[in-house]
């Protein structure tokens, strides 16, 4: 296992990150377990949750994922081997019955917040504190084409001046950004050195084979500021896998069990899947590992955060950190890339 610095902090973290999303929703708690245990003996020292998780967010699991990593650092006492990442959600998206509606990023909310997230995870900090996306009105989760929106939304320095509180309190250590924009990331940057606040160490964004979007603005701004990428959705929904081949939906997978995500399965994001997965297998590679050790050789990603609902799955995602591909392999994925480009933005 790799090992890479977070930002400009002292932690090292591995190259793959384990996610949680799927923890209380598609995993039980026993299942979960499983997971960190088989996760830490490969190496991976880095895991990944929110407090809105599991996914999709409904309101009678709300906290769940959280509950369960806090019972996993109670019973096995090794809250220290872990660099610990958490979000707070902003507005919108539904979620309305999280801290009853205070979903802003001020002082107040991120506070709450904190707190709520401590005590379920059952720990007194948390490493890695982000913000799940942004609460202004801007591009996130697939939308296009920027239409400026006027409104009131917290400001950014008020965000900043929040969270430095948090970490002089001793309750979170860093902070970064999640789904945000170049002009986000950069006045966030800008905003902290000239107060003297936190410095974002990273940006969670989705990054995989179908949406290489990160790289036209993001990548410059993650390699030059040292804000290096957490890339998530590195499979998009496991359709890289090709386990969706040919219209098949698996009993159980995720883009079988939830209709609402959709964001992968569009006509163009399956052409190029089939391309992809037929590579792969032209060159005796497996497409899960193919399309994960392209995500983690990138420069400007810091880790790959990898998800799984069976040890099997997950077992074969951690192997993808031994994987290298050929310069040969490259050069075809990137003549797919060429003539389908980000069908799924």
């Amino acid at each position: 296992m790799d090992y890479r610095q977070l930002g400009r902090t002292d932690l090292k973290v591995s190259s793959l990150c384990l996610g949680t999303m799927t923890w209380g929703e598609q995993n039980s708690a026993s299942e979960a377990i499983a997971q960190i245990e088989r996760a830490k003996a490969y190496g991976v020292n880095f895991i990944d949750t929110a407090e809105m998780y599991p996914v999709p967010p409904r309101a009678d699991t709300y906290s769940k994922t959280e509950q369960i990593i806090g019972d996993y650092f109670k019973q096995r006492g090794d809250r220290a081997d872990w660099v610990l990442a958490s979000k707070i959600a902003g507005p919108g998206n539904g979620i309305g019955y999280i801290r009853d509606g205070q979903l802003k990023h001020n002082r107040a909310h991120i506070a709450a917040a904190v707190d709520a997230s401590l005590q379920r995870l059952q720990t007194d900090w948390i490493d890695l504190y982000q913000l799940h996306w942004p609460e202004r009105p801007t591009n996130y989760f697939g939308q296009l084409g920027y239409r400026h929106q006027s409104g009131e939304f917290t400001s950014l320095a008020d965000t900043l001046e929040a969270l430095d509180e948090q970490v002089k309190a001793g309750k979170i250590r860093h902070i970064g950004l999640s789904n945000d924009t170049p002009w986000g990331t950069m006045t966030m940057l800008q905003l902290a050195e000239q107060h003297g606040w936190p410095r974002s160490v990273s940006i969670q964004n989705p990054y995989n084979l179908l949406n290489r979007s990160f790289e036209v603005g993001l990548a410059e701004v993650a390699t030059r500021e040292q804000c290096g990428l957490l890339a998530y959705s590195p499979l998009a929904f496991g359709m890289l896998s090709g386990k969706y081949a040919n219209g098949v939906r698996p009993a159980n997978a995720r883009i079988s069990l939830f209709s609402r995500f959709t964001r992968y399965t569009n006509p163009e994001s399956e052409a190029a899947c089939a391309r992809y997965v037929a590579l792969a297998r032209e060159h005796d590679l497996d497409p899960a590992q193919m399309a994960l050790a392209f995500v983690t050789a990138q420069p400007f990603v810091t880790s790959n955060i990898i998800g799984a609902t069976s040890l099997e799955q997950l077992d074969s995602n951690l192997a993808s950190s031994e994987l290298q591909l050929s310069a040969e392999v490259l050069k075809s994925i990137d003549a797919i890339h060429k003539t389908q480009p980000n069908p799924a933005p």
